[in-house]
């Protein structure tokens, strides 16, 4: 009532008898339900008329003129892709943490590794916010068989990861504070950026930089 359509039309979206609901029914929706903008977005993208994506590469790459500027800069500095994988990091990120090495999946490495859970203070704010980002970025393409054996993996191994996954929160990758609790240096609140490589979808500079 309160979105403007019938009951019997809201009963056919919830049951997939209709795919193709209105940008303006799913605003509607969207307003009802509280969703942020974020959400918004994520709901609209999921049912919107789009282009086919083509099917990915097995395996990420980082564009040559982006694979040697975390080397060229002064703070902690690594290339994250799609869904998480190191692909590129310099010295000071892998001394933040091991995990910060290329080949590493840093979900992964947030939900079954024990050290790096001790490594961040804000663990659970921290996973929330990883998990619902991951939601954003599978949105356009649910059948990514990465996306699909990385989700299956961690949903056995970690029934917090299993917990957050079906809350359906969304969020888009962006930067925040990073609290860490160093084994070697202590404590530091770092501010982690996310910067968009262009050419590579879904690919991003991540850097750790603190106050002067």
């Amino acid at each position: 009532m309160l979105a403007g359509i019938s009951a019997d039309y809201y009963l056919r979206l919830e049951q997939g008898r209709d795919r193709n609901p209105s940008v303006q029914v799913l605003e509607a929706l969207a307003g009802v339900l509280r969703l942020d903008a974020d959400a918004t977005a994520y709901l609209i993208g999921l049912v919107g008329p789009g282009p086919r994506r083509t099917r990915r590469p097995a395996q990420e790459k980082v564009p040559g003129h982006v694979l040697q500027l975390p080397a060229q800069l002064p703070m902690p500095a690594l290339v994250q892709g799609r869904y998480f994988d190191v692909l590129a990091a310099n010295a000071m990120a892998r001394a933040l943490s091991p995990n910060n090495a290329p080949g590493v999946n840093r979900l992964r490495a947030a939900f079954l590794d024990p050290q790096e859970r001790e490594l961040h203070r804000d663990w659970q704010t921290a996973t929330v916010n990883a998990v619902a980002s991951l939601r954003a970025v599978a949105g356009p393409d649910p059948g990514d068989p990465r996306l699909a054996a990385l989700v299956r993996e961690l949903s056995l191994k970690s029934a917090r990861f299993r917990k957050l996954w079906a809350r359906h929160d969304v969020h888009r990758r962006e930067g925040a504070l990073a609290r860490i609790r160093h084994p070697q240096v202590g404590d530091m609140d770092l501010y982690r950026e996310k910067l968009s490589i262009d050419g590579a979808e879904g690919q991003v500079l991540v850097v750790y930089h603190a106050e002067p």
